[in-house]
């Protein structure tokens, strides 16, 4: 944790061989006359530092003995030139060279630094990150025939791939993802890079298919071809040719056929990536002899179909299985053993029967059950998720209450249960919830009012979905030697994040969005729309400042509209719409800077808007209509002065409608009318006998009918009564 600015007594050290500030706080810039003066250095990492400003390679001019330069910026705010100045001719001879995220040559042009060609004993050289462009440079593959690991990844080279190498037996670790290569993956790729143990051709734009060939890299440990456009069936060769092959990623490609249908021989295969491909057919029951080795499985975003085999509940090795997005359904399959899963998504199938009584909740921390068919209760042994980050079982047919239990388990950072047939209260064990960001309670058949302590849902303290920088410690070939250091250790990022991202889908803006990765530790949601809630919104919920989503629209809310929703001041979309809210709109909100989405149409809200500016003045008529007492822009209904004057609406939030009327007064009102009504009636009877006559006949006319009606259906019911006894 050592910080502060690069310092200029070590232009005194002229004898220093090893030099090593790496992972530190150091800031400021890198002298240039320290490191000229360091003329017996061999040995520099300056890496994971807080280092900015221009640095020029050609410092290095009098280091005769130089053989290691790491220099890995974080901040990306160091920029190192390695253009030749006028008269500058390398003396040293490098053996390791790692320059990542270092805005490589961003002022003169991002090339390759020419003076590579001549450093023919080189064996490690990682320019990653760099914006480097071009076509690739394929003179560094065929000068520097001594290297061993080369990465280019994240640049922008371009050019067809196949004229890219040259025989290289040494080359172990080949990383050129994250470019713009074009074309196809050469067939006899086997003859370049005959001993090649990592080959990462990912995110480019290859096309075609998987040569066979790649079958005969006998050496191979880890292939990444994901994201491309390569298409076609995978060759046969990946499964059964190499038997070193730990890491197989084809992920983002348009590959098809029944890849998992055939009797493979994979048991050695640590991590496989099928994902976000066109693959077809069921998952082959005979793979149960080869799972011995298997940690993950990702075949989600294909075409799959049928049974989840048992052998992959067996699997004691299995932790990460991943089947989203196919068409795999039944029930989920329990084995003689149960794998111990951390991540377990089978969302978005059609797996249905109750939730699987056989799952082993002891280290699971993400669970995502969600758009299947399961029915029934949550089952209580989910008591037992307490590592559990993220817990998805929305768009299914689950019924019974929600469990109190699910308040206890402290590391819930997700809680999605929407769209399903739980009924009765919101338990207010879910306050106990304080480090959760997301949860969504929509569409279900919850009443009663909304916890008021739900405010105690403060949001996670520390990040758990973000993906931080991992670093492998791994020995240079020990190129130097000496009494007090035996061999040096660089720290450089790993090649490659193995992790599967989380993934969830919420209802934000109007917009059901999915949510993946390090975005899940920003993103904050309250959803607890279409149920039959009732009561007041709690003024509390004014107290969740971190939360970006509240939708408690289409429920049965009734009163204001809390001032203290003001207080949310990272809010985007707030949607109170479809209830019986009443007053005014508090124009306090129009303080919310972040709001992007407004909805409170269909209430009985009353009186002016607020003033239209900020983000107010973005809303649309479509924000308020269904609220006829509403006037003011953008509705066309104008405040007038006597309106707004007749509203006797206090400000404190009562209920009081300027329609409400004296009801003494209304009574009376009718009782003289009715009085007036019938003295008139009277008194016209009185002096003109013709109409007297004729109402005294309509009397006797009535009385007669009610008569008659009365006898005749008197007779009728003893006939009956009398015909049921006979």
């Amino acid at each position: 944790m050592f910080d502060g600015k690069f310092l200029e007594c070590f232009n005194t050290q002229s004898s220093l061989e090893l030099f090593d500030i790496s992972s530190n706080l150091f800031t400021g810039k890198i002298l240039p006359s320290v490191i000229a003066n360091l003329t017996s250095l061999k040995y520099i990492d300056f890496s994971h530092n807080k280092f900015e400003g221009l640095f020029s390679f050609s410092s290095f001019s009098s280091s005769k003995k130089l053989e290691v330069v790491a220099f890995i910026s974080d901040n990306g705010k160091l920029v190192v030139e390695t253009k030749e100045p006028i008269g500058w001719t390398p003396m040293f001879r490098l053996k390791s060279l790692v320059l990542s995220n270092c805005n490589l040559n961003r002022l003169k042009g991002s090339v390759v630094p020419r003076f590579l060609l001549h450093q023919t004993e080189l064996k490690e050289l990682d320019m990653s990150h760099n914006s480097l462009g071009g076509e690739f440079p394929n003179w560094l593959i065929k000068n520097n025939t001594m290297l061993e690991e080369v990465s280019l990844r994240n640049n922008s080279f371009g050019g067809n791939f196949s004229l890219a190498f040259y025989m290289n037996r040494n080359m172990r670790k080949f990383d050129i993802s994250g470019n713009d290569m074009i074309g196809n993956i050469p067939r006899d790729i086997q003859k370049f890079l005959p001993n090649v143990t990592y080959l990462n051709l990912s995110r480019n734009s290859f096309h075609g298919v998987i040569p066979s060939s790649l079958g005969d890299l006998s050496m191979l440990e880890h292939l990444d071809l994901s994201h491309n456009e390569l298409s076609g069936e995978v060759p046969t060769e990946l499964f059964t040719n190499l038997p070193n092959l730990l890491i197989l990623k084809l992920s983002n490609n348009n590959f098809h056929g029944e890849v998992l249908s055939r009797n493979l021989n994979w048991c050695q295969i640590w991590r496989l990536h099928l994902d976000s491909n066109s693959f077809t057919g069921k998952i082959g029951s005979e793979t149960s002899t080869c799972d011995a080795n298997l940690g993950l499985l990702d075949i989600s975003n294909n075409f799959f179909t049928g049974l989840l085999p048992v052998w992959l509940s067996d699997a004691s090795r299995l932790s990460q299985l991943v089947v989203r997005n196919n068409s795999l359904g039944g029930s989920f399959p329990c084995g003689t053993a149960s794998a111990s899963f951390t991540f377990l998504d089978i969302s978005k199938n059609y797996f249905s029967g109750p939730i699987p009584s056989c799952l082993n909740l002891q280290w699971l921390e993400h669970l995502h059950l969600s758009f299947n068919r399961f029915t029934g209760p949550i089952p209580r042994y989910f008591c037992n998720l307490t590592k559990a980050l993220t817990l998805d079982m929305g768009n299914n047919y689950l019924s019974g209450t929600i469990p109190k239990f699910l308040g206890e388990l402290s590391n819930l950072r997700i809680l999605i249960l929407r769209k399903n047939n739980f009924s009765s209260s919101i338990p207010k064990e879910l306050c106990m919830l304080t480090n959760a960001s997301l949860i969504d309670l929509s569409g279900n058949l919850l009443s009663g009012s909304i916890p008021s302590c739900l405010q105690n849902i403060t949001g996670p303290s520390y990040q758990v979905f973000m993906q931080t920088i991992q670093y492998d410690a791994f020995a240079v070939e020990s190129f130097y030697r000496s009494a007090l250091l035996f061999s040096w250790i660089i720290m450089k990022p790993k090649n490659e994040m193995l992790q599967i991202q989380d993934e969830v889908t919420f209802t934000t803006k109007a917009l059901a969005l999915n949510y993946k990765g390090n975005i899940l530790d920003i993103m904050s949601g309250l959803d607890l729309s279409c149920n039959k809630l009732t009561g007041d919104i709690p003024e509390e919920l004014g107290l969740l400042t971190q939360i970006h989503v509240l939708n408690l629209s289409h429920n049965m809310l009734s009163g204001p509209i809390p001032k203290k929703f003001s207080n949310l001041a990272n809010i985007e979309s707030l949607d109170l719409s479809s209830n019986s809210l009443t007053g005014k709109v508090p124009s306090e909100l129009s303080n919310l800077n972040s709001l992007a989405v407004f909805n409170v149409s269909f209430n009985n809200l009353s009186g002016r808007l607020p003033e239209m500016k900020l983000q107010f003045s973005t809303f649309t008529k479509e924000s308020y209509e269904g609220n006829p007492l509403l006037c003011g822009p953008p509705l066309e209904n104008k405040c007038t002065t006597e309106s707004h004057m007749s509203n006797p609406r206090n400000e404190d939030g009562t209920d009081e409608k300027w329609y409400h009327m004296d009801m003494a007064s209304f009574y009376g009102s009718c009782g003289s009318t009715w009085f007036v009504f019938m003295l008139g009636f009277v008194a016209l009877l009185y002096v003109n006998p013709y109409w007297r006559r004729k109402w005294l006949d309509v009397v006797e006319e009535c009385m007669y009918m009610c008569y008659y009606f009365l006898f005749e259906s008197s007779r009728k019911l003893f006939m009956l009564f009398r015909s049921m006894h006979a």
